[in-house]
């Protein structure tokens, strides 16, 4: 179990939290929620000791080992891939560090049989003989194969290394696991395999999550951080959501009688306070009229930007052709003759784990780079708006946020333009700050503000949902649902993706591509998926072998 007890974190004058009382238990996976800046991050570090409380504290029971999803990809740079993973129980590496050293000695003695002999019993009793296989075992279940095992962390990419870092913090069983965005630069059967781990697993897990499915998969308990109070609920993320509105809806019901009550009192007060045959009743609902008191209905810190995609023109039959195209990269032949016709109706959801893939293919339906082989056509009545999965060429200036959006705007109005900033959160003097200075969430935004003025009947979409909180997901989500237009995207949050494309292309490993009319759920249960489940699950295992 872990608790925090009085917590108080003040920076300068401005407390994030403010006197918190909570307790996390065993066989539990507790999400942790609120708005962006909210703090959840912050309290995160603040279970695991790296930062110091202004008051209270936390308390851990004795003997229980505690585990964090780390966020510095160079850390381990030094180390091999499964030497890192088993970095997660750090004594269990101490005692095959310095087994080895002792058996390595020319001049062994007896006092060093007498170590050697301790460590092994202890080395035993922690399932040291299993460690590697362990190891091995998650860094397979997240998509690193074995023949990257024995590499060195340095080589790897940067994908590859969120997936050590996350079977560092699995590794050895852990009493309490503090996850911080554990899905992000996950594919989707990464995300599969850590859900069902998740929710097999026994002890404490506090996680943090802007991905709505995965919360609502894993989650028996719910912590809701707003204005520097954590309220727990018991149940996943939907539960907490219908439970916060109904309470704020009961508490506004009874406020309302309150109301109706206290005009009632006040009404016969008014009438009768001079009258002397009524003057005792009036005395006693003017204490009545004392004790009645309004709940306190705060305002939530959270808040939704509107997202609205508006065509400027009707789409027509003929949307986009794309036929044998095939791209090699680097050596990797990253698509290999991908033809589809996409349909004025389509919402399509580009899935799969090459992600280079599906952003070769978007950069080439719009133009920046060549195919190697192939062809594809836009219809003479599309116009495409992009979302590039980096963005950061767009910011590499000087200007305002309001200049940067005016000079892709067809009204070269500041009003105009300052009414997209507004609804993607963009108030006031914010519309002064320069772009390069814009946080990765705010640039997000303006890129969302970028298309929605574009007017496009087709939008291309890599990974837009990478920065963003859970509010801008959803209103994203939503925006998307309803569009006029046609879409192509790719995304790693389930719901997204399930509740928007009524079609799903996933791009295999070897380029080629399975294509389906269906929605993402239906798709993952499909034959055509199973059997590709079978064959890679078989992969897996004989890796292990």
């Amino acid at each position: 179990m872990i608790s925090a007890n009085n917590v108080t974190l003040r920076f300068g004058k401005k407390a994030l939290f403010e006197d918190v009382n909570i307790k996390f238990t065993e066989g539990n996976c507790y999400g942790l929620i609120g708005a962006n800046g909210a703090g959840k991050s912050t309290f995160l570090k603040i279970l695991s000791g790296e930062l110091e409380t202004t008051n209270g504290d936390i308390a851990i029971t004795p003997g229980q080992r505690m585990s964090v999803l780390e966020q510095d990809h160079f850390k381990y740079d030094d180390y091999s891939v499964l030497d890192t993973v088993i970095l997660g129980n750090k004594r269990l590496y101490e005692i095959m560090k310095e087994k080895d050293a002792i058996y390595a000695k020319e001049d062994f003695s007896d006092e060093d049989g007498i170590r050697a002999s301790e460590l092994e019993a202890e080395f035993a009793e922690m399932d040291g003989w299993e460690a590697e296989s362990n190891a091995a075992m998650l860094l397979n279940g997240l998509g690193i194969d074995t023949e990257f095992h024995y590499s060195q962390m340095r080589d790897l990419d940067g994908n590859q290394k969120v997936k050590v870092l996350l079977a560092k913090a699995l590794f050895g069983n852990p009493d309490i696991l503090l996850l911080d965005e554990p899905t992000n630069h996950l594919d989707l059967d990464a995300i599969a395999w850590l859900e069902e781990f998740l929710i097999n697993f026994e002890n404490t897990v506090i996680v943090v999550s802007h991905d709505r499915y995965f919360l609502n998969k894993v989650c028996t308990h719910t912590a809701d951080i707003d204005y520097g109070k954590i309220q727990l609920y018991a149940g996943n993320y939907d539960f907490w959501y219908e439970s916060s509105q109904l309470l704020i809806k009961q508490m506004k019901e009874a406020n309302k009688k309150k109301e109706e009550k206290i005009k009632e009192l006040q009404e016969f007060i008014s009438r009768f306070s001079a009258n002397a045959s009524k003057s005792k009743q009036a005395t006693s609902r003017k204490r009545a009229l004392e004790k009645i008191e309004l709940d306190e209905i705060k305002p939530s810190s959270r808040k939704y930007p509107y997202i609205d995609f508006r065509p400027d023109r009707e789409i027509g039959n003929e949307v986009l052709t794309v036929e044998n195209i095939s791209k090699t990269i680097n050596g990797e032949k990253v698509l290999d003759n991908v033809s589809f016709i996409m349909g004025h109706d389509d919402k399509i959801a580009f899935v799969g784990s090459n992600e280079l893939a599906k952003t070769t293919l978007f950069q080439i339906l719009m133009g920046e780079i060549e195919p190697d082989s192939g062809t594809f056509k836009w219809g003479v009545t599309t116009s495409q708006a992009y979302f590039p999965k980096d963005n950061s060429s767009e910011f590499n200036n000087d200007y305002t946020i309001v200049d940067w959006l005016t000079g892709y705007s067809p009204v070269k109005d500041v009003t105009y333009v300052r009414g997209f900033l507004g609804r993607m959160l963009f108030a006031g003097e914010d519309g002064v700050k320069k772009v390069k200075v814009l946080s990765g969430g705010e640039k997000v935004r303006c890129m969302l503000s970028k298309m929605m003025i574009s007017g496009a009947n087709c939008l291309i979409l890599d990974e837009p949902t990478n920065h963003l909180d859970m509010e801008s997901i959803t209103a994203l989500n939503e925006g998307l649902i309803k569009y006029k237009g046609v879409a192509l995207f790719s995304c790693r949050d389930h719901q997204f993706v399930q509740t928007t494309a009524n079609r799903i292309i996933e791009i295999m490993p070897d380029g080629s591509i399975i294509d389906k009319i269906t929605t993402y759920d239906e798709y993952l249960e499909s034959d055509e998926m199973a059997r590709k489940r079978t064959v890679y699950i078989a992969n897996r295992e004989d890796d292990n072998i």
